[in-house]
């Protein structure tokens, strides 16, 4: 069963500083989506592990105040709040990934918009899932060590085992 656009009772929508998300629920599936193509792959191979599986997927988007859309009552001179930032975060988040989920009708798939840098975002909320998913740029040598890259950090912290999936190249 498809319950997009739900949240497990209880767990936050975001993250204050300093604390930790919520983990996923036990024996699901986390992947990490920021609304590029590469999410878009990675999103779409959890998708059909989940299905093999039979197990749920929690999608996850991190964010700042600089990265979030504007909330959908902001007007200038006006500031939002933190809770609208992030309803806003996981509105997009949803409607980024909604292709995907509809096309995995008997997968569960929840959302979480978490405040926080994207690699500890993932590792804090896969902390007790099956397997954390995420996306690989491509980014190589010098650029990728000088930016730093969430899918090394996801392999290297996180506890759960984790599939860096790379989006195939067009011929």
């Amino acid at each position: 069963m498809n319950t997009e656009g739900t949240t497990p009772a209880g767990t936050p929508l975001e993250t204050a500083e300093g604390s930790s998300p919520a983990p996923a629920p036990a024996g699901s599936i986390v992947v990490g989506h920021d609304g590029s193509p590469f999410a878009d792959y990675a999103l779409s191979t959890a998708f059909g592990l989940a299905d093999q599986l039979h197990a749920p997927i929690v999608i996850v988007r991190a964010w700042s105040i600089d990265t979030a859309p504007r909330p959908a009552n902001w007007e200038f001179g006006f500031v939002s709040s933190f809770e609208e930032y992030s309803e806003a975060v996981r509105g997009a988040l949803i409607e980024d990934t909604a292709a995907i989920v509809h096309a995995f009708p008997h997968v569960r798939a929840d959302y979480r918009a978490v405040h926080a840098g994207p690699a500890r975002s993932l590792i804090e909320v896969s902390r007790e899932a099956r397997m954390l998913v995420v996306g690989s740029r491509g980014r190589g040598n010098l650029a990728g060590l000088l930016l730093g890259s969430v899918s090394d950090q996801c392999t290297r912290l996180a506890v759960c085992p984790v599939l860096v999936t790379r989006k195939p190249a067009k011929r």
